[in-house]
């Protein structure tokens, strides 16, 4: 299979529906509405945000939470969403065909900014190899204010 980053809609489409036939699940317009509101928006969802979305691109189908949920962590556990946490508040999802990037998370608003950095790489891969420890993967999230809740207080 191609790198996650690099497939089209179709071919995100038909993987996920390999991925509901292998677990014994229906592909339906429900689920197809969920994978395509994800794709088509590059913001961090809450499940009850990504359902009220769903529910008004889509006011026809009759979408439920629970298949939002069930559906959002189908994808994560097949690596094609990936989640942050936020403690009581719960989970944020993105689809996972971004480059690898890192989230700077406002404590106050929730705002969410992606950042790249290179130099955070290097760091990373320096220090899992003086520790002999092969690094296969990670997730960054630095918390603090983010510049409008600054300028508030």
């Amino acid at each position: 299979m191609k790198d996650i980053e690099s497939l089209t809609y179709d071919e995100l489409l038909e993987t996920f529906k390999t991925i509901l036939k292998t677990n014994g699940l229906k592909f339906t317009a429900q689920r197809e509405a969920i994978l395509k509101t994800l794709y088509e928006n590059p913001d961090h969802f809450t499940p009850e945000n990504l359902y009220l979305l769903v529910k008004e691109k889509y006011p026809n189908l009759n979408t439920g939470i629970t298949t939002v949920y069930r559906t959002l962590n189908l994808l994560e556990e097949n690596k094609l969403a990936t989640s942050l946490s936020f403690g009581s508040q719960g989970k944020k999802f993105e689809l996972g065909n971004k480059p690898h990037h890192d989230h700077l998370i406002c404590e106050s608003c929730g705002k969410i900014i992606e950042f790249e950095d290179e130099q955070i790489e290097i760091l990373q891969d320096k220090i899992a190899k003086r520790h002999d420890f092969k690094l296969t993967d990670h997730l960054m999230q630095l918390y603090g204010l983010c510049k409008n809740c600054q300028n508030k207080n």
